[in-house]
């Protein structure tokens, strides 16, 4: 008789392929950075290699669905280069006993399998949170709890070095800042002022800095604080999932005095967003402090469900902009003071510290950028720092300012008038040529003059394919290099909504 046991994952492999397969994984984590790579592929692994097909096994069907509605592309592309033959690639969710099974013909488990973890487990593996976020029971535990799988769901590490005494005030920041330290002064139980707090800012102006000091005071205050990152909300409800801890994952998230979210225009999956709903209610209504930060106000974040959108608009919505130059003077100064810590010889004259604050305008990550290349600069050659030597040491962060943030519906008007065509005709099914090529002019400029993803872009443009706005721009990429008059009409579009 045949033997009709399941094989394992990696049974029948060969060495040649597991090696492949590395190297995609390999290849997957360079690509994607190690915080999305550990939410969302450390689970994936190699079943078969057969039939022009690589086949993938996930433990979860939600996981199945996040990795093919998000990274299928990027994974056939990546297992493409290594696995000549493959043609496609296909992910199934693998059964909760096939883990449990022994190799070397040990005998079929029951039935019903003994749950990966007891209701201690579950509940000591969410301890850490306590150490996380401060002694909220006026204990901790004498030892942290042992990591596993439901483990997943702490917060956030938190920089020490990013408190409310370094955080630099100036205009741009004051109104965040005020706001913030007023939520940190709040004792357990009071009602909170502004709830949500909501912060938006570009990259490099200080939002996560401010979000991890805000987090430090409520934790000095005794307050249960969780920090997270969009990230980690995301990874943490996709643990609980997978360990069948979702309620105690609910029940904990909900437990605490201060929610803060960071980054959370990159909250993504409806059932990711659904818990993050319920869990917002749960808290505001509650009483509890929520706290949010994004790259761009409420009204822009398009991916984002309707109701959350809503909930963050009934808070204090606060805008972090450009640092001025006195602000940049003063962060400059910062961290020159800091890096004579470790080199006391270290010495930047005044007319370099003011030349530097001029010429980078963009963030504080260029300008810790600009004095760990005038530390290099000076340790290195030995040779006295001058405007000279520290231009040609900052010249690769010096660019122009950031330009103003474009919205895709005044692309789509613009474009329209331009064409005499209406914004609903550009939305439409229409294939006319009179529609089709002002809509590919549209899409163009939407992907080049905005922060948006392909498929958000297509979703703008009345549902379509993110494969539809890719066609448009390789298209319009092509033309304006062969068209001098479309160059020169897209160059004026494009120079008329930076100027608006």
């Amino acid at each position: 008789m045949s033997d009709h046991r399941e094989q394992l994952p990696g049974d029948g492999i060969s060495a040649e392929d597991r090696s492949k397969w590395d190297r995609v994984r390999h290849r997957l984590r360079t690509d994607l950075g190690d915080a999305v790579y550990n939410s969302w592929f450390t689970r994936l692994e190699l079943e078969a290699v057969n039939d022009g097909a690589l086949h993938l096994t996930v433990p979860t069907k939600f996981l199945k669905s996040w990795v093919q509605s998000h990274y299928a592309p990027r994974i056939k592309a990546r297992a493409a280069s290594e696995f000549q033959k493959v043609e496609r690639v296909v992910i199934d969710v693998r059964s909760p006993i096939r883990k449990m099974r022994q190799r070397d013909g040990a005998p079929e488990p029951c039935e019903v399998a003994t749950p990966l973890f007891s209701q201690r487990a579950v509940q000591s593996a969410f301890a850490p949170v306590v150490e996380v976020v401060g002694e909220a029971n006026g204990r901790r535990s004498a030892r942290p709890a042992p990591r596993n799988d439901v483990d997943a769901f702490v917060g956030s590490p938190l920089d020490r070095r990013l408190s409310f005494s370094t955080f630099l005030v100036g205009p741009s920041n004051q109104l965040a800042y005020a706001a913030a330290c007023r939520v940190a002064e709040a004792r357990p139980g009071d009602i909170p002022m502004f709830n949500p707090l909501y912060a938006h800012a570009a990259v490099g102006l200080g939002k996560t800095h401010l979000l991890q000091a805000l987090a430090h005071a409520s934790n000095d205050n005794r307050r249960r604080t969780i920090y997270l990152t969009a990230e980690r909300f995301m990874s943490g409800f996709v643990s609980s999932l997978t360990a069948q801890t979702s309620i105690a994952f609910k029940e904990k998230l909900r437990g605490i005095d201060m929610l803060i979210i960071d980054d959370v225009q990159f909250l993504q999956g409806k059932s990711i967003q659904q818990e993050f709903c319920h869990t917002l209610n749960a808290l505001i209504d509650a009483g509890r402090q929520v706290v949010v930060a994004a790259d761009r106000p409420p009204s822009e974040l398009d991916t984002l469900d309707e109701r959350v959108l809503s909930r963050f608009k009934g808070g204090l919505c606060v805008d972090i902009g450009p640092l001025d130059e006195a602000l940049r003077m003063k962060i400059l100064s910062a961290r020159i003071a800091a890096a004579k810590e470790s080199q006391p010889n270290f010495h930047v004259p005044p007319e370099v510290v003011s030349y530097v604050a001029r010429t980078i305008v963009t963030n504080g990550r260029d300008l810790e950028g600009a004095v760990n290349r005038l530390l290099a600069h000076a340790t290195l050659t030995g040779a006295p720092l001058t405007v000279e030597t520290a231009e040609a040491a900052i010249r690769d962060l010096v660019r122009t300012q950031d330009p103003k943030r474009v919205k895709i519906d005044d692309i789509q008007k613009l474009v329209a008038s331009h064409y005499n065509i209406s914004r609903a005709d550009i939305l439409s099914s229409r294939r006319t040529a009179n529609v089709v090529r002002p809509r590919q002019i549209a899409m163009y400029l939407s992907k080049v003059l905005t922060l948006r993803s392909l498929p958000e872009i297509g979703r703008r443009f009345g549902g379509r394919d993110h494969t539809t706005v890719l066609h448009a721009v390789r298209k319009i990429e092509e033309l304006v290099g062969k068209d001098k008059s479309l160059a020169e009409v897209i160059e004026l579009l494009k120079r008329i909504l930076s100027e608006q």
